[in-house]
């Protein structure tokens, strides 16, 4: 895709025309929608399945997964796939079990469902925790990352004729200029609209690529090309992770249930979305549409990265290279102003995502908890949009300063994120299906996780792997809080109040069928990816084994039809 002034400008011009086009269709669908409390933060609780499908799947893609899950295939397997594969799994409970019980109880936030069933000082504990996530690492690090992925991805000093500082500026105002609008202006429902245009786009695009390539390594042909890369390096196409790979196989089955439940069941800016469902119908079809999107990932954002293996061999300087040079040297200059609306898009949604769930809990769990009485909806919307505008004037600010740490940089993501993702899963857990355990064992928790992991991070020498520390920890804070709910339960247990009456509570009629058919189809794409598939040569073993879990699917979908839940 090298470019000549000309295709520059055609570039911009197809980007900012695509761009538009969403804005003016975001700003259609919610023009006098967001000047009430659930307006603003929930979207008038009027989100469809396929809206909240869409801003889920854009939310938890983005620019950084496009070039670093593909640069984990080109330089290793495709073991990293679990990250998104396997959550289909929480994908599942999310919808089955925390949804209905979030929506029924008109929580817009998980600190304060928390509060509700514990007590105020767990509910500022973890709004410290997210606050502190959110603020200080994840929305500058996400509007940083995602800003390097454009660069790379479109060589931006060229483009504009700067120096890479100055690029490495000009592309974070932009990104988290357009997200800030969004979300200051438009709440949530904006958010949800422009992150499911953006999502459609994302998958034409994310498809596109590796036709594009598997016809590169065919030379013409694109059939010729799928069967070099399933006949020679096979050993790629591996998702079975060994203890050398990035993802040990065994991970899948401790920590990596729970940072994935975290994520997908308590993580705020995540389940935002789904708390502004319009009912629970539509809001279990949209969780569970969005798992069978994670489905798509490793078509998408690994394998382009064994093709680029197949067609550069080990010649690139870093295997983070592998996508850019694929998109590069194979997408038509035509589609490169489409493209890169669909990169921003997906980098703009992440930021906008955190800043709008930023806002809400400040607003809802910080300031008018402080106020001590009920506050009228247009003061709580006015207070939102000014604490959008300052932590997006922050973001801007440290954003580009990491560029002079960035190993630090993503050391630190990693270790904070273990700090609060196990202890608030472990807690949620707990309040809801444990109604005898009092606040001060949530406390307790919480303040063992963070000085346990501190201890298992900085001060011994653990020789396992940090998944597998979750896994322990939550073991340990799950065990906590019983043992105290058992010596010292609560007087007064927690009763379950139905609050909200405005939303149909009515579940999904084919919400179990369609959670059985998305688990077994994560069994036949590991199958597919594994020793008895593609790596050695697909034999009669891979067929009977496919064939089982067929029949056994079937036949758990015909018994969740016959039961009345």
């Amino acid at each position: 895709m090298a470019m000549n002034t000309q295709d520059i400008i055609l570039t911009i011009i197809s980007c900012i025309f695509f761009m538009t086009l969403v804005a003016f269709f975001s700003y259609q669908k919610t023009k006098g929608q967001v000047n009430s409390k659930d307006g603003y933060f929930l979207a008038g609780r009027s989100l469809s399945g396929l809206f909240i499908a869409g801003s889920l799947l854009l939310t938890n893609l983005s620019a950084e997964q496009l070039v670093g899950l593909n640069g984990s295939a080109y330089g290793y397997n495709l073991s990293s796939m679990a990250w998104e594969v396997t959550a289909g799994l929480a994908i599942v409970i999310m919808a089955l079990v925390f949804l209905p019980k979030y929506l029924k109880g008109a929580f817009t936030t998980l600190p304060e469902f928390l509060n509700d069933r514990f007590d105020n000082g767990v509910r500022r504990l973890s709004v410290m925790l997210f606050m502190l996530g959110y603020g200080l690492i994840t929305i500058p690090s996400v509007l940083y990352s995602g800003s390097i992925a454009v660069l790379r991805l479109f060589d931006v000093p060229e483009l504009l004729q700067v120096d890479y500082g100055v690029a490495l500026v000009i592309t974070i105002l932009v990104i988290g200029f357009i997200g800030a609008v969004y979300a200051i202006f438009g709440g949530l429902k904006a958010v949800a609209v422009s992150d499911t245009i953006n999502g459609a786009g994302l998958l034409i695009i994310g498809l596109l690529i590796p036709v594009l390539g598997l016809v590169a390594v065919g030379k013409g042909s694109l059939l010729e090309g799928l069967h070099t890369i399933t006949s020679i390096n096979t050993e790629k196409l591996n998702a079975v992770g060994a203890n050398s790979d990035p993802l040990p196989f065994g991970t899948i089955f401790t920590g990596m249930i729970f940072a994935n439940l975290f994520y997908w069941g308590t993580n705020q800016y995540v389940i935002q979305r789904t708390l502004g469902a319009k009912s629970l119908k539509e809001g279990q079809k949209g969780v569970i549409l969005s798992g069978y999107y994670k489905l798509l990932v490793p078509f998408m954002m690994m394998i382009p990265g064994i093709i680029a293996f197949h067609l550069y061999g080990t010649n690139l300087k870093s295997i983070d290279l592998a996508y850019p040079t694929l998109v590069k040297d194979l997408l038509p200059t035509y589609l490169s102003g489409f493209f890169l609306a669909v990169l921003l898009g997906a980098v703009f949604s992440s930021f906008n995502s955190l800043l709008n769930s930023a806002a809400t809990m400040f607003v809802l769990d910080i300031y008018e908890p402080l106020k001590k009485k009920k506050l009228a909806e247009n003061e709580l919307i006015k207070v939102a949009k000014i604490a959008s505008i300052v932590i997006a004037l922050f973001s801007f600010i440290v954003s580009p300063l990491l560029q002079f740490a960035p190993e630090g940089l993503w050391q630190i993501i990693r270790v904070f994120t273990g700090f609060y993702n196990i202890p608030i899963i472990a807690v949620v857990v707990i309040g809801l299906f444990f109604k005898k355990v009092p606040a001060f064992a949530a406390k307790t928790s919480i303040i063992f996780h963070v000085i346990a992991y501190a201890l298992l991070r900085f001060v011994f020498d653990v020789n396992i792997h940090f998944v597998h520390v979750y896994a322990i920890l939550f073991i340990a804070e799950f065990s906590l809080m019983l043992i105290l709910g058992y010596f010292y339960p609560v007087k007064n247990i927690w009763v379950y109040k139905l609050q909200n009456k405005k939303v149909d509570s009515t579940p999904w009629k084919y919400a179990y069928p369609a959670s059985i058919i998305l688990i077994a189809s994560i069994i036949i794409l590991y199958l597919t990816f594994s020793s008895v598939g593609l790596v050695a040569g697909i034999g009669h073993s891979y067929f009977y084994l496919v064939s089982l879990t067929i029949a056994i699917t079937g036949i758990g979908c015909w018994w969740s039809l016959k039961v009345k839940y």
